[in-house]
């Protein structure tokens, strides 16, 4: 099943947020705390709470990079 285009903005914020968050979480946390028995509970604590700030972030700024790389970038 897939969503019609009107909804690929969206989809585009849901999938980069998430994965951004799980990795920038995941290596923070790793960095922070080590390899520690309960790495896993606080990877998913940080990206609980980082995830809800990035996917508005990519939501609202994805359309505003996306005309910059545009702008400074040219045609084949």
């Amino acid at each position: 099943m897939k969503l019609p285009r009107r909804h690929a903005h969206a989809v585009f914020s849901l999938l980069m947020s998430t994965l951004m968050a799980l990795l920038v979480t995941g290596v923070l946390t790793w960095r922070i705390h080590g390899l520690e028995p309960d790495f896993l509970s606080r990877w998913l604590h940080a990206f609980l709470t980082a995830w809800p700030v990035i996917l508005p972030a990519i939501y609202f700024l994805a359309p505003v990079v996306k005309r910059w790389t545009d702008g400074l970038t040219e045609g084949e």
